[in-house]
């Protein structure tokens, strides 16, 4: 049997309030808000620059533009703090550190599909304490504070809160996968595909979205062969508040080892050593 998605609908704010990180959550939803106006502006528009970098991946003005709003935000109100970024530069951690992908997803920016986000995570110590995830073409925002939960909407006062999912059986899994690059490299691609054929179902929502679809209890198992610390930091308090796991590949926990997999928890154990048998 497949477990259903559910939602628990109510405001938590009064719960959130006194969780010491409140007001850094506040900060990144405010930041998400004035990135989705620059970001929602520039999708599809005609005037659109696109550059590829040294990587090969393409890059926006929308993306610099939006990575450096948020920069300056920090910079007025959290002068301390130091900022990973993208775009813009990778500082190191300075106790408290911001971790910015202006655009999760700038393929799909460029070439109209609406699925890609900002992602905003903070890092407090060796922990990810914040994450807020704003997809604005999927009408669609969510965010969680560390031991305050995962929640999905504007903001805590219009929120619902997220719990993964409560499959236990790997033949009655979902996977998502956002392609099979980087897998042949690490020698799992045929782990993989024997994974993938022994569960319910497998299909590429990709990038920041499946992992999203993990905390929702849509998805139970999401996972990346290669990523950075921006692609990965905002996701990790949304689906681990949800009551999932999100590890590396070799199951090293949190968004340090360079890929990512992310479950409900009930089978990440199953999908490690499938992957790494």
């Amino acid at each position: 049997m497949v477990a259903k998605t559910v939602y628990d609908e109510q405001s938590f704010t009064q719960e959130l309030k006194g969780n010491p990180h409140y007001d850094d959550l506040l900060l990144a939803l405010e930041m998400a808000d004035a990135a989705d106006q620059l970001t929602s502006h520039r999708f599809g528009a005609m005037d659109l620059r696109v550059q590829d970098k040294p990587d090969h991946t393409p890059v926006t003005d929308a993306d610099r533009a939006t990575e450096g709003l948020i920069r300056t935000m920090l910079g007025e109100s959290r002068p301390d703090d130091s900022i990973y970024g993208e775009e813009l530069g990778k500082a190191k951690s300075t106790g408290r550190r911001w971790i910015i992908d202006p655009i999760d997803g700038t393929k799909n920016f460029v070439r109209g599909v609406p699925v890609w986000a900002t992602l905003i995570g903070l890092q407090d110590g060796d922990d990810i304490v914040v994450g807020v995830v704003s997809a604005p073409m999927l009408h669609n925002r969510w965010f969680a504070v560390k031991d305050g939960g995962a929640y999905m909407g504007e903001n805590p006062e219009h929120a619902v809160r997220l719990h993964v999912s409560g499959v236990a059986d790997i033949a009655d899994a979902s996977m998502s996968l956002s392609s099979l690059t980087g897998w042949k490299e690490r020698g799992d691609r045929d782990g993989l595909i024997a994974l993938t054929d022994s569960m319910w179902r497998l299909r590429g929502f990709g990038d920041f979205w499946q992992y999203m679809l993990v905390a929702q209890g849509a998805v139970d198992v999401a996972a990346e062969p290669e990523l950075d610390l921006y692609d990965m930091a905002a996701l990790v308090p949304v689906v681990v508040e949800a009551g999932g796991r999100f590890t590396d590949l070799n199951g090293n926990p949190g968004p340090w080892g360079g890929n990512g997999l992310a479950s409900n928890g009930l089978i990440h154990q199953t999908v490690l050593d499938a992957l790494n048998s």
